[in-house]
């Protein structure tokens, strides 16, 4: 996962986003709980766009296993994070209500993030 993100840098459909600050695997378990965190804190007012798609399956062999006999089964998915990459983004609500928002699925995250606004919004 070297370098930044080279597409999905700018915030596209919403007012305010979420960027990724760090390198890092995030499980579709990790991005539900951070969806449901910005839902439940914005009591379903505006709309979010979930920007990251768990589509890198990870495997993993049955423990006490010989070697050999081929990979392991798929034990869950996650979305490829590089720095840069918008993962979420939201609009029709304030900016504080935002802020908030996006403060609580940070804290669902493993990685360092930042809450951004769209530039023609700032000032």
């Amino acid at each position: 996962m070297k370098g930044n993100a080279g597409r999905g840098t700018t915030i596209t459909f919403g007012s305010y986003g979420l960027k990724a600050l760090e390198p890092a695997w995030i499980t579709s378990r990790q991005i539900e709980a951070a969806r449901v965190a910005m839902n439940r804190y914005m009591k379903r007012d505006g709309k979010i766009w979930i920007r990251i798609f768990p589509d890198k399956p990870v495997t993993k062999k049955a423990a006490e296993t010989r070697m050999g006999s081929g990979k392991g089964t798929p034990e869950f998915w996650v979305a490829v994070v590089k720095p840069g990459r918008i993962m979420f983004e939201a609009d029709g609500v304030p900016p504080e209500i935002a802020t908030e928002a996006f403060r609580l699925a940070a804290k669902k995250l493993p990685i360092k993030t930042k809450f951004i606004v769209r530039p023609d919004l700032e000032g």
